[in-house]
């Protein structure tokens, strides 16, 4: 009866051929994550590059619109009187309607509301006050108030009309902005989860010093929370 003998140096060499080649396949998808990751990362730090300029600089502008004041920002108002049409508007809509066409929005008001009218103090009296009627229409670059008086031949309009930097500052705000652009910022602040994602992950693949890195990360995200509660 033959027993078939495996030389052990055979048996050697077999197995670290298998390991060979499983270290070979783990580098090679390595490789292949890695390059993956940096394209994706590339990719989407050059869509969000000019959105992020816009809003990196707004943001900062914002920062400091209370303490330390950037004042570049500015608004120029202008108030005016508009003769009402013939027959005057009866109810709030008709009223919105020929606000809209009169001073030349493409949108609805962001906010119409009518106050009934209704008693006051006036001195030793009581006077009926009438019914308000108050409008605003926004856009990026300007924004109207109209008040009304229910009763009068006019109707009062206030104009802020934003310079560059504050129509900038509106876009990051979402103030006054459509659908469009309320969608197209979401991308960018997608994009920047991802970039947040990615750039971690790349860190973590690339570099050996992987405790120092958690312990960047670790701190700042705990600064980012002592300063918010800080500020509540």
């Amino acid at each position: 009866m033959n027993t078939a003998r495996l030389d052990p140096m055979t048996a050697s060499g077999a197995t670290d051929s298998l390991d060979d080649t499983s270290g070979t396949d783990a580098q090679s998808s390595r490789r292949v994550l890695l390059k993956w990751l940096r394209k994706t990362h590339g990719w989407i730090g050059l869509w969000g590059a000019a959105l992020g300029l816009v809003f990196g600089v707004t943001g900062i502008l914002l920062n400091h619109r209370a303490i330390m004041k950037i004042p570049v920002a500015q608004a120029q108002e202008s108030t005016v009187q508009l003769a009402l049409p013939t027959p005057i508007p009866q109810d709030l809509d008709t009223m919105t309607v020929w606000l809209q066409k009169e001073l030349g929005f493409d949108r609805p008001p962001q906010r119409a509301r009518s106050e009934p009218s209704k008693p006051v103090a006036w001195g030793d009296k009581t006077l009926k006050q009438p019914a308000h009627w108050s409008f605003l229409f926004a856009t990026p670059q300007n924004n109207v108030a109209v008040d009304y008086w229910v009763g009068n031949n006019f109707a009062t309009a206030k104009r802020n009309q934003n310079n560059f930097f504050g129509t900038l500052n509106n876009l990051h705000k979402g103030a006054g902005v459509g659908v469009g652009w309320v969608l197209l910022a979401d991308t960018l602040a997608g994009a920047i989860i991802l970039l947040s994602l990615t750039g971690v992950l790349l860190w973590t693949l690339t570099n050996r010093r992987r405790a120092l890195g958690a312990g960047i990360g670790f701190t700042s995200l705990i600064l980012m929370i002592v300063l918010a509660v800080q500020t509540l």
